[in-house]
């Protein structure tokens, strides 16, 4: 469901984004004007694994649960496994700035009244050519937060490879 706010309100939701850290009121504005606010209930699915990407999601409000399928592909019995959970501030869906690719997981509200701002791709890259200051700080902020996103998902690995039960004999 679309929701039409004023653009203070989405100026201060941004704020709070992690990929807009150290942005100027001015900027912030310059990305509020192409942001759309879409609000979710629990359950509902955001974007499917595999399905195409072009834009980036930035959470106001609620919590997203990122999923990936571990079913193999085609089967009908599909098996989705939480990989993270993200909360107000968060981004998500960012490497469809990059590279426009297929998504890499699946997408669902994990709360009532989840609100995101979503920002097409297309806008936001022609924004950021227009303002190559703006365009540098936000591509800086994003390697950032993809880097904190590997290194965390790099130790959740270690940890799932390190601590596994050995089998007794």
């Amino acid at each position: 469901m679309l929701d039409s706010r004023p653009m203070n309100s989405m100026v201060n939701f941004l704020k709070q984004g992690d990929i807009f850290y150290q942005f100027t009121p001015t900027q912030l504005e310059l990305v509020a004007n192409l942001c759309q606010e879409v609000v979710f209930n629990a359950g509902d699915l955001i974007f499917q694994e595999n399905s195409s990407s072009k834009e980036l999601y930035v959470i106001a409000q609620g919590e997203v649960d990122i999923l990936i399928n571990r079913g193999a592909t085609g089967e009908s019995d599909k098996k989705e496994t939480a990989v993270a959970r993200l909360r107000r501030g968060q981004s998500f869906g960012e490497v469809a700035l990059v590279d426009e690719g297929l998504r890499s997981a699946s997408a669902r509200a994990a709360q009532k009244d989840t609100r995101l701002l979503v920002i097409q791709r297309d806008k936001l890259i022609m924004l950021c050519e227009t303002y190559p200051q703006l365009g540098y700080r936000l591509m800086y902020n994003l390697a950032a937060d993809l880097a904190m996103k590997i290194r965390n998902t790099d130790l959740r690995i270690r940890e799932q490879l390190l601590y596994k039960p050995h089998d007794k004999k």
